[in-house]
C-alpha cells in the first residue's frame, strides 16, 4: 500500500532484490510509473492494483488478486497514511479528521487481516511503517499521531498472538523525504493542501532523511527480521525525553511551535529562516515551488 515516496522507494528496494510486487494506491497513474521503474530495477513481475484502503472491500480484493496472480503472498507492507493539520480547537467539524483513522489505522488493520492466512503459509512478514510521532506530543498533529499510536500498538499486539508464524516489523521513522515533509496536509476544511509555511512551522530545524536511504534500511531491516526500527536512528533519544522527562518535551514543543505572534510567526519557523539552513536541511525534492496537492 503506498504513500509516495517512502513505500514507492521500498518498491524499488525489492526490485533489486529480484521480488515480484503487487502495488496499491488509488493513484492508477503514479502505480503505473513506479511499476515502470521497479522493473527497471530489477523485479521481474510487477501488477498494479488501485484501491482505496480505508473500504475494507478494496482490501479484501487487494490480496485476493495478489494470490491468485502469484499463487502466495511473503510480505505485506502498511504504509498508506494521511497527515490532518489543524490545532483541535481550531477545528471546523471534528468528523473531517475521520479519514486519519480510516486510512492510517484500518487501513492498515484490513489489509493484515485478509492476508494472515496467506502470510501463514510460507512464514511471510509485515512490513508495519508507523511513526515516532507515535510517542511524540506535537500540536497540530493530535489526529495523526493517534492514529500511528494506534498502529504500533495494533502490531505489538498482533505480534504476540501469532508468535513465530508471521514476522512483523514495526517502522517508526522519523522526518523522510515524502509528501507530508513537501507540505502535503489535510486541512481544517477536510481538504488535501499543499502549505510549505505550516510545513516549516512543523519541522524547523529537524534534518530529514533521504527517503531512499531511508527505503534501503527498512527493507534491510524487515529481511533480517527486526522486531523494530527507527530512522534514523537518532529519533530514538525522543522517545526516550518521553519516558523519562515528559514534562520537557512538551513545554520545548509548545514552547517552539505555539509560541510567536501568528500561527505561521513560530519560533520554530523564525529558527529555520534566520538561520539559512533549509538548503542543507531540506533536500531539494521537498522544497521544489512546482509541488502540488495531488
Amino acid at each position: 500500500m503506498l504513500e509516495f515516496n517512502i513505500a514507492e522507494h521500498m518498491a524499488y528496494e525489492y526490485g533489486k532484490r529480484g521480488a515480484r510486487l503487487a502495488l496499491v494506491a488509488r493513484r492508477e497513474n503514479r502505480l503505473n510509473e513506479v511499476a515502470s521503474k521497479a522493473k527497471f530495477f530489477g523485479s521481474p513481475d510487477v501488477i498494479t492494483i488501485p484501491a482505496d484502503v480505508s473500504c475494507v472491500q478494496d482490501c479484501k480484493r487487494f490480496v485476493d488478486l495478489t494470490v491468485n496472480h502469484f499463487g502466495q503472498l511473503d510480505h505485506l507492507v502498511n504504509n498508506a497514511g494521511i497527515v490532518p493539520l489543524c490545532l483541535f480547537e481550531d477545528t471546523t467539524d471534528i468528523t473531517n479528521f475521520v479519514p486519519a483513522m480510516d486510512i492510517n489505522f484500518w487501513g492498515s488493520a484490513y489489509g493484515t487481516y485478509f492476508s494472515i492466512p496467506h502470510l501463514k503459509k510460507f512464514k511471510g512478514k509485515i512490513v508495519a511503517i508507523a511513526s515516532s510521532a507515535g510517542w511524540l506530543p506535537a500540536p497540530r498533529m493530535m489526529f495523526y499521531n493517534a492514529s500511528k499510536a494506534a498502529m504500533i500498538t495494533l502490531y505489538e499486539s498482533l505480534r504476540t498472538e501469532l508468535g513465530r508464524d508471521i514476522g512483523i516489523t514495526i517502522v517508526t521513522p522519523g522526518l523522510i523525504e515524502s509528501e507530508m515533509t513537501q507540505g502535503k496536509f489535510l486541512s481544517k476544511e477536510g481538504r488535501m493542501v499543499l502549505d510549505q509555511e505550516m510545513r516549516d512551522v512543523q519541522i524547523s530545524m529537524v534534518p530529514i532523511r533521504s527517503v531512499t536511504e531511508a527505503a534501503k534500511a527498512i527493507v534491510n531491516s524487515a529481511c533480517r527480521g527486526d522486531l523494530y526500527l527507527t530512522e534514523p536512528a537518532w529519533i530514538r533519544t525522543t522517545f526516550y525525553w518521553k519516558m523519562f522527562c515528559p514534562e520537557v518535551l512538551e513545554i520545548l514543543n509548545r514552547w517552539l511551535l505555539l509560541s510567536g505572534s501568528s500561527e505561521r510567526e513560530t519560533i520554530s519557523k523564525k529558527l529555520i529562516n534566520l538561520s539559512g539552513l533549509k538548503k542543507y536541511l531540506y533536500p531539494e525534492s521537498i522544497r521544489n515551488p512546482k509541488l502540488k496537492p495531488n
